[in-house]
């Protein structure tokens, strides 16, 4: 596929190069001449040094005969008016544009068939307020990706001793919780990979992901470690669009704080949000925190634009007693330095949002990607179509079909219902495949699983 990308920052670079590794026609387009000498260096990918809008710079990256424009730079305006020009001058067949604003997303004519021509709109915002929610409906969690519109979850929990399964073989869960349908599609022991069997021991410190019914995921999180109590109290630092919509998003349901050092932001903030307690100061301030009991709140979410304020924030609010600190981290190199030690979560925007624009680049009929491991694993969601003949997976066991190895299914979902994955279960037409790669180099042959043979048309 060719495919020309619009910026070369943290979310384009990385997106070049998932998909520069699996056999595509990249090239990206950027005004920094320096970081795109640094990505040609790594990526055996095109790039071309210029204004990303200008009908003659996308001219220049090929757009007469792309089959995607992906503008992902840090100008909305920028990304909306290269859909434009890409569609009126190039007819380019997919469009996909990252939009921060929410002056621009509130407002849903602007994008479409009278508006800008945009196929898929991407909110970064959106996509982490998202992620950050349901690592707070679920206590200990390291992280909840959702499938079938709710219906299924894969969750990422951290065994830790007091757990009933920790110490035992896997087989023991079915034997303990025998009504609980679950199938743990991966383990991280050290970050090296285990693909999961029946006689395999769950060790104290494993990452652990697992699939089930959203009506089971807390049945199966007390197996792997002394279940937690439900929040009550969070605290979010920062108050810009990310903090906006995770109060927007909480305060409902929760107590939440917000701190601002801002007074101008601070004042729309308390004139905007219904429930939450806006304060204006900085995190770093002791004195702040220990005033509004940091204590006793149960999440800390920091979620400034700045790495370093977040951690430094984060770490001071866990000394200060906070249970659970979720640190956003925009610097990619940053997060596997942080993460596990008093930083609990350390949130990636790049990885969340990448998953979303892979979903719509992947073949088949793919509905949901999730970037998983740091960009090494990858979680999908998978439509089989066609017939016995046309296809390799539909009317085939899962133990007829020869899966790449390292990939596992988890799940399917057949006309609402959730199946969690046996031997003896059967692919059947439209079902919905969640399948798990701990090696995402494998991505091309689950492609062909999915692609259907001309006999079906």
């Amino acid at each position: 596929m060719k495919i020309i990308i619009l910026g070369a920052g943290q979310v384009g670079g990385s997106l070049a190069e998932n998909l520069a590794n699996e056999a595509n026609d990249i090239t990206v387009i950027d005004k920094d001449g320096v970081r795109l000498r640094e990505l040609q260096d790594r990526l055996d990918i095109r790039t071309v040094h210029g204004l990303a809008s200008y009908p003659t710079v996308l001219r220049q990256a090929g757009a007469e005969d792309a089959d995607m424009l992906i503008a992902v730079t840090n100008s909305d305006e920028t990304n909306m008016v290269a859909c434009q020009v890409a569609y009126s001058l190039f007819r380019t067949p997919s469009k996909i544009s990252r939009v921060r604003a929410n002056a621009y997303l509130a407002r849903k004519e602007l994008f479409g068939e009278n508006g800008f021509p945009v196929d898929v709109l991407i909110s970064p915002e959106h996509l982490v307020t998202q992620h950050i929610s349901r690592l707070i409906e679920y206590p200990g969690a390291l992280q909840v990706l959702e499938f079938s519109q709710g219906l299924v979850r894969l969750v990422a929990i951290r065994a830790t001793e007091g757990g009933p399964l920790v110490g035992r073989e896997l087989s023991y869960l079915r034997t303990h919780m025998p009504r609980i349908e679950t199938r743990v599609a991966a383990i991280f022991r050290k970050d090296r990979p285990i693909i999961p069997k029946g006689d395999t021991i769950i060790e104290d410190g494993d990452e652990v992901f697992f699939i089930a019914g959203a009506d089971h995921i807390r049945s199966v999180m007390s197996e792997l470690q002394p279940l937690e109590k439900p929040y009550k109290r969070i605290f979010i630092c920062g108050g810009g669009n990310i903090g906006q919509r995770l109060a927007q998003s909480l305060e409902s349901r929760y107590q939440v704080k917000l701190l601002e050092r801002n007074r101008d932001r601070c004042v729309m903030l308390s004139e905007t949000l219904r429930k939450t307690i806006v304060l204006e100061g900085n995190a770093a301030n002791k004195d702040i925190l220990l005033e509004e009991n940091i204590e006793s709140t149960d999440v800390f979410c920091a979620v400034t634009n700045d790495d370093e304020a977040n951690i430094m924030a984060s770490l001071l609010a866990k000394r200060l007693g906070a249970r659970k600190v979720l640190t956003l981290i925009n610097n990619p190199d940053y997060v596997d330095l942080i993460q596990g030690g008093e930083i609990d979560v350390a949130i990636s925007p790049q990885q969340t949002t990448i998953g979303s624009l892979l979903t719509h680049v992947r073949k088949g009929d793919v509905v949901n990607v999730y970037s998983l491991r740091r960009g090494a694993a990858e979680a999908i969601e998978a439509i089989a179509h066609g017939d016995h003949g046309s296809s390799r997976v539909v009317g085939r066991r899962l133990d007829e079909i020869r899966m790449p190895q390292g990939t596992t299914i988890g799940a399917i979902v057949r006309h609402n219902e959730v199946l969690i994955a046996n031997d003896s279960l059967t692919i059947q037409p439209d079902d919905h495949v969640i399948l798990f790669l701990v090696d995402k180099r494998r991505i091309r042959e689950v492609e062909k699983l999915f692609q259907v043979g001309l006999t079906f048309f």
